[in-house]
């Protein structure tokens, strides 16, 4: 029981720290993006566009997925207890972001003329693609270093590199555009990917980490592992971007640009204030799944506890967001933006089968089976973006809501089953009678935001948000103690 509770105590206290720690990467973005309006006008922020898309297209086809597949290797070496392997890992790794990022900075520089030439239809931007290239390798050389704080689960420190390196690439950059404009936005490149290097290279070197000197065959060995993994991976991010692309391209020639628009909108709000639950999550989750790959029963006892955290989570959060959807959307954009509002109750809802799907999708990635990861990616990617041009051809832009909802309970049963196969893995009934409630309760807010007028469906709503939080208090409480916890803390 103990142990169970500290389990569950570990995985709220990493969400916490990672969600609150998103909200403020969040609200660093939105001034940013307020500052480079302002300083730079619609051209520079045009640029900054076209430069930051180029540069991330080339740096998300030569990083081989690193920054993912290693995790796994360092936190297995990690649990091992085995600080020898661990040593050995960290090493390989170390080489590798160096070569990778290296291979990115000369592709890039390689391909300035043709990248200036294709993003911009001229060669004015060589010099700055030239110069920006060297970005890519210290953003590889981040992404490595943040890896092992990850894989060893240093959660304070790899918290702390994240935020402290946004904030003071904030500081660092404004006054660029500030008092260079245009002229400073390959500096501000460089130095705030510098700047995260040397914040997060900081917080590794804390650790007292030892390196060994590792032969060409080692590096060959381990690093073919991760690598393979890695390729796989960086495959399905590059499936997921050109299913997106294809939808936006549907979308635009049947129904317009402002169409694309508002589809691109409503989906932000689910995927990116909503989804920064996920975020925070996995930060911990991965490398935590990693470290027990090598036993089915204890990956299926961590699955069942991370899905049980995110549904009692996301649950009440998901139907504040189906009562009050429309001021949502006009506090985060404008009145002209309720067009999305059907489409996100839909998606929504959908919600609820992609925090119980996306916590064993992860267990594919844990057991390092880079061909099924592929193809499952394949395959997923290929019914959703069918379901959604059927769901926007038919319905609209409320369609693509419902191919949001369909498409991922498509993905939680097909995901389940090869799962179930491959690693024996199910669901325990406590996680399914959670989930049960919380998508009944959820059900009702649908119904009655969608057929019952205001002022009533605030009244109704906001009851049915009451029983979502009592009932996700009442088991987390359970799971965690909170009452006591609360109690101790207030005596002190």
């Amino acid at each position: 029981m103990l142990d169970n509770q500290s389990s569950y105590r570990n995985v709220m206290k990493a969400t916490s720290i990672f969600g609150g720690v998103q909200v403020i990467l969040i609200i660093i973005s939105i001034i940013r993006s307020k500052f480079i309006a302002i300083l730079l006008g619609s051209a520079g922020l045009g640029i900054l566009g076209l430069l930051t898309t180029s540069i991330n297209l080339i740096g998300n086809l030569t990083n081989f997925g690193l920054a993912t597949s290693a995790v796994r290797d360092v936190s297995s070496a990690n649990n091992e207890a085995d600080l020898n392997r661990v040593a050995i890992v960290i090493t390989v790794l170390n080489r590798l972001v160096w070569i990778t990022g290296l291979i990115g900075t000369f592709v890039v520089l390689i391909l300035s003329p043709w990248l200036s030439q294709f993003a911009f239809s001229n060669k004015e931007y060589i010099g700055s693609f030239v110069f920006i290239s060297i970005s890519l390798l210290f953003t590889q050389l981040n992404s490595g270093q943040l890896v092992v704080l990850q894989g060893l689960q240093k959660v304070n420190f790899l918290a702390k590199a994240s935020l402290i390196g946004s904030v003071f690439g904030l500081i660092i950059t404004v006054p660029l555009y500030y008092f260079l404009g245009i002229d400073g936005i390959v500096p501000a490149f460089l130095i705030a990917s510098l700047f995260s290097f040397l914040v997060s290279r900081f917080f590794v070197n804390k650790i007292n980490l030892t390196f060994l000197k590792v032969s060409r065959e080692e590096i060959i060995i381990e690093g073919k592992k991760m690598l393979k993994m890695g390729f796989m991976i960086s495959l399905g991010s590059l499936l997921v971007g050109f299913s997106s692309y294809l939808i936006q391209i549907f979308i635009s020639k049947n129904g317009g640009v402002e169409q694309v628009g508002l589809f691109s909108a409503g989906f932000a709000i689910i995927n990116t204030y909503v989804g920064l639950i996920f975020t925070a999550m996995s930060t911990d989750y991965f490398p935590r799944l990693s470290a027990v790959s090598y036993s089915n029963e204890l990956c299926k006892k961590s699955i069942n506890q991370q899905a049980e955290i995110a549904v009692l989570i996301l649950g009440p959060i998901l139907i504040a967001f189906l009562v009050f959807i429309k001021w949502v959307i006009i506090l985060l954009y404008s009145n002209k933006f309720v067009a999305v509002e059907d489409m996100i109750l839909w998606a929504a809802l959908g919600v609820f089968f992609k925090a119980a799907s996306w916590t064993i999708g992860y267990l594919i990635l844990a057991k390092g089976n880079s061909k099924l990861f592929f193809w499952n990616e394949l395959l997923s990617n290929t019914y959703v973006l069918g379901l959604n041009i059927l769901g926007y051809y038919f319905y609209g832009l409320e369609g693509l809501g419902i191919s949001f909802l369909m498409g991922y309970f498509f993905y939680l049963v097909h995901i389940f089953i090869i799962s179930n196969i491959k690693y024996e893995f199910s669901f325990d009934i406590s996680f399914i009678r959670i989930f049960t409630v919380q998508f009944v309760v959820a059900v009702s807010c649908f119904i009655v935001v969608k057929f019952i007028n205001n002022p009533y469906s605030y009244f109704i709503g906001s009851g049915l948000i009451v029983i979502s939080c009592w009932q996700s208090f009442k088991e987390l409480d359970k799971r965690l103690d909170i009452n006591n916890f609360i109690t101790s803390k207030l005596s002190k």
